[in-house]
């Protein structure tokens, strides 16, 4: 049974990195069969940082639960490491970088594999990217070409963090609005699902409900539908 928990973004506002997930983490991690004492961070998304000060900045979100944090990236054997972990996460930063990353280190097949069978898994930003089919509905810029856009595809839609509506005064590039149609024009048969700041998903096998305070919106060729702060949206598990 799949586990995910996948939020927008590492801040909601103007709280600090994670504050507002601590308790998000705290429940998701509970409610696990086998009781989770740490979890395995995979910090590939991180680029103007060096994996050690991201994990650094990422554990004390875990420390308030008593959840200790290691980093694939501490292991000679990553593969290994994703195996065995308890649970996954992912953090955000560049999503191109992380899935090319990723590729390199032979990991996107084992992460599937272990999240199919039960193992948690949580995202931020582009770590929530990384669950949707493909990255091509991310926000980042290309820094890095990995050798394909396909991702994990935990869940069969795709997926845009980070969402904004509308333009901001005096702004003449396109809304993402804008961008998720022209995707949806190339791409018919996709829906994506965007995630205002501060909110999340949590999958739970068949179920899917949107957590937090602020709608969501599903986009498809045939236009917007709003998804209701709280509402479940298990139909949208339905979409393969």
């Amino acid at each position: 049974m799949s586990r995910l928990l996948l939020l927008s973004s590492s801040r909601a506002g103007s709280t600090g990195y994670l504050d507002h997930a601590r308790s998000l983490f705290a429940a998701f991690l509970a409610d696990h069969a086998t009781p989770v004492s740490r979890v395995l961070f995979i910090p590939f998304a991180g680029v103007g940082k060096t994996f050690d000060t991201y994990l650094e900045q990422v554990r004390p979100a875990f420390a308030a639960n008593g959840i200790e944090v290691e980093s694939v990236h501490q292991f000679d054997d990553a593969r290994a490491a994703v195996t065995d972990a308890q649970a996954i996460v992912v953090g955000g930063g560049n999503t191109f970088a992380l899935v090319k990353r990723l590729y390199e280190a032979e990991l996107l097949d084992v992460m599937r594999e272990r999240v199919a069978a039960g193992t948690p898994y949580i995202g931020w930003s582009a770590g929530t990217n990384l669950a949707g089919p493909t990255l091509c509905t991310t926000n980042d810029m290309p820094i890095v070409e990995p050798p394909s856009f396909n991702a994990l595809g935990l869940v069969p839609f795709q997926l845009n963090p980070h969402f904004l509506a509308g333009k901001p005064q005096g702004h003449n590039g396109e809304t993402r609005e804008e961008r998720l149609t022209e995707y949806l024009a190339l791409n018919p048969e996709a829906t994506v699902v965007a995630l205002r700041e501060g909110t999340a998903l949590r999958r739970e096998g068949e179920s899917l409900e949107l957590l937090g305070e602020l709608d969501g919106v599903a986009f498809t060729s045939r236009g917007q539908e709003t998804l209701a702060a709280g509402s479940r949206l298990d139909a949208l598990l339905s979409l393969r």
